[in-house]
């Protein structure tokens, strides 16, 4: 009986805190060293790669001060625009979600600030479930913890995804634009953040008619946007 419950309760609880330990000591790392991939990168690779085995990435890191302020400010407005003040976790965007769920009857919402779609992206897959949500609250808060807001945001804007394949500022200001992510005008910045959402579908729908409405209206309010 002891041995049964060892395998049911402390052996599996065990698990879980070295998981946790894990993910702890990773971002601890990552305070000082950049993330050269991420997890999400990694599995989009692998289906790339799996209609081309050559198939590579775009992406190449530059220092939070090489990425133009027009995007710092575009992404805060587009996808967290209170990034700057809270915890890492707005809850009232989470019940929101958890509403908006609960009418469709799926997980189709998940009210995520900046930080926790970075915790997602690092360590998590992109499957929908209460449980995955939870681990990316844990992961959040581990962030928050360790770093400041600005070394989070660095990280996000050099490996979130901008289109099939295209990782980071500079790889998607390269992309879309030709130029680098310092130079990036704030109509370009504003629709880089738009895409965001959905960068894959707007990779091949830039001429998109909500992504130019979503686009002029993130361009009259990102000027307002606090930065870290």
């Amino acid at each position: 009986m002891k041995r049964l419950f060892l395998w049911l309760i402390v052996l599996p609880v065990l698990l879980v805190i070295l998981i946790q330990g894990y993910f702890f000591l990773q971002i601890c790392w990552w305070i000082n060293f950049n993330p050269s991939s991420t997890s999400f990168m990694r599995h989009q690779l692998s289906i790339l790669q799996e209609k081309n085995p050559a198939a590579t990435l775009k992406h190449q890191w530059v220092p939070y001060a090489r990425i133009s302020n027009n995007l710092k400010r575009a992404v805060i407005s587009a996808e967290d625009d209170g990034f700057s003040e809270h915890d890492g976790v707005a809850w009232d965007a989470i019940q929101k979600a958890y509403e908006k769920n609960l009418k469709k009857g799926k997980l189709a919402y998940g009210g995520s600030t900046i930080t926790q779609q970075l915790a997602k992206n690092l360590f998590l897959s992109g499957e929908r479930s209460y449980l995955r949500k939870g681990q990316e609250l844990i992961i959040t808060y581990m962030l928050e913890f360790c770093m400041k807001k600005e070394r989070i945001l660095e990280i996000y804007l050099n490996v979130v995804e901008w289109g099939v394949g295209v990782y980071g500022a500079e790889a998607a200001s390269q992309h879309y634009f030709h130029g680098s992510a310092a130079s990036l005008a704030p109509a370009q910045a504003a629709k880089l953040a738009v895409m965001l959402p959905k960068p894959r579908f707007f990779d091949k729908n830039m001429g998109s008619a909500y992504l130019q409405r979503r686009t002029e209206l993130i361009l009259r309010r990102m000027n307002y946007a606090e930065l870290p």
